[in-house]
């Protein structure tokens, strides 16, 4: 009955629909004299491994599983291929400029049409290490969830094709199918509360919170033991930015908005905080993983070489390469300077806030200066597909 009062519910939904969702095409074709020279600034060991984690990928996959690219339509085998030629032309003897000679031979190159002005926007974020607790105590008072059993994710393009990649997150209230519980329910009204579903629990909401946008994160529990944690599922609101809303209310500047600054602001005024975290209704759940971060494609990521972007727009677990800045972090944890850098990664993350051609999240790592990059990095740069020729 649950099942079938929720598909009558999505019927109605994606049936009275009637305006067509704007389709944007995010990557052109780009010619080899239009590509820059493919240096890239991090070891092959590196690169290697996050290729890999995309084979582990594709393999799962059946090789005719469809990827839009730009005006071409690719396979899950085509994009194996193309990972396999790359890793044969960087494991050659040769200098850049030979390699890169190598891969525009080799290679249709697309790039992102970006925002209006043509560029993309790069953020980071990272893997914070946290202490808690699996018990409850007056030190560790705040919960880290598991996905609740009411928790009904609706896949919207098996009802109607021009829906395909669309979903909807809902429960069943007196059978009827309904939003699920906002970021204020959760913490403010506690309507998770009593329900077992608790995995961990922090001292601190402000680390939760951004635990949650970033994705994953290690608990250090009291006995030394380190567990890996990583995303499961959401509550399905959109995700609002609490700097954003800040500066709006004029309670910052722009200037002061950094990962830093908001955490600042936050616990300097405890009074606001549930408010101003509930502003942004999006919620994550948590499950304990073994290997990881987790990204998206249920591989992990690799510091460095891992993005985030919007899966309509590109397609998951191939190979890109990326020009934008990245800070000069001194041994007192300053940026001294910004400097321009290249190098390939892999598409294998998504994110609540990365939407559109023109947004990409990079994947910093774990430890002091993966965090500082990550909440300093708000730069426009390039971001170009690779697919081998057919």
């Amino acid at each position: 009955m649950r099942t079938k009062l929720l598909c009558l519910f999505i019927f109605f939904l994606v049936g009275c629909a009637t305006i067509e969702p704007e389709r944007i095409v995010p990557l052109v074709p780009v010619t080899s004299r239009e590509l820059p020279i493919l240096t890239d600034d991090l070891d092959r060991a590196s690169l290697e491994l996050a290729i890999y984690r995309s084979f582990r990928y594709y393999n799962r996959l059946p090789e005719t599983r469809k990827f839009q690219l730009g005006d071409r339509v690719c396979t899950a085998g085509e994009l194996k291929e193309s990972l396999s030629e790359f890793l044969k032309i960087i494991r050659m003897p040769g200098s850049v400029d030979d390699k890169t000679r190598r891969i525009k031979r080799a290679f249709d190159i697309y790039k992102s049409v970006g925002r209006r002005g043509g560029e993309v926007l790069f953020t980071g974020y990272y893997e914070p290490i946290l202490a808690g607790s699996f018990d409850r105590t007056p030190q560790y008072r705040y919960p880290i969830y598991r996905t609740p059993d009411d928790h009904v994710v609706v896949d919207l393009g098996k009802f109607k094709e021009k829906y395909r990649g669309e979903r909807i997150i809902a429960r069943i209230e007196e059978g009827k199918a309904v939003p699920y519980y906002t970021r204020g329910d959760i913490d403010i009204k506690g309507s998770l509360e009593g329900r077992g579903l608790e995995l961990l629990w922090l001292s601190d909401p402000v680390d939760i919170f951004f635990l949650q946008i970033q994705g994953s994160g290690v608990v250090n529990l009291p006995n030394g033991d380190l567990i890996q944690i990583s995303y499961d599922q959401c509550n399905g609101h959109p995700y609002r930015s609490v700097g954003r809303m800040l500066v709006e209310q004029g309670k910052m500047s722009l200037g002061e908005v950094s990962l830093k600054g908001i955490k600042r602001y936050l616990r300097e005024h405890p009074e606001e905080m549930l408010d101003i975290l509930s502003c942004n209704e999006s919620y994550v759940f948590f499950r304990i993983v073994e290997e990881g971060p987790v990204g998206s494609l249920n591989v992990p990521v690799t510091p460095g070489r891992s993005i985030a972007t919007d899966a309509r727009m590109f397609p998951r677990g191939a190979l890109a390469f990326i020009r934008v800045k990245k800070p000069v972090i001194d041994e007192y944890g300053n940026i001294v300077s910004w400097v321009p850098f290249s190098r390939f990664v892999l598409n294998q993350d998504a994110g609540g806030a990365i939407k559109g051609p023109g947004r990409v999240d990079l994947f910093c790592g774990r430890g002091n200066n993966a965090e500082i990059m990550a909440g300093h990095l708000k730069e426009e740069g390039e971001l170009y597909f690779l697919v081998k020729k057919k």
